[in-house]
């Protein structure tokens, strides 16, 4: 079983176009089983750390764009 948080961005255009960005979490091994499903929603995926860490690169990132 993989579990990794996957937060996204790119709206609802982003996910018609297939060009989401994906901030994950999780271990190398789960994010290498999980790219072939993330590669056919989007087009930037980062590797952000360990589980937990995708949900806090989104988080700053929605705090840095509201400031």
């Amino acid at each position: 079983m993989v579990f990794m948080d996957t937060p996204m961005s790119g709206g609802i255009l982003g996910a018609k176009n297939g060009t989401l960005s994906f901030m994950c979490g999780g271990s190398d091994a789960n994010l290498a089983a999980a790219m072939p499903v993330l590669e056919g929603m989007g087009k930037n995926i980062f590797h952000c750390g360990d589980r937990g860490q995708g949900g806090v690169a989104k988080l700053t990132n929605n705090l840095i764009l509201g400031l």
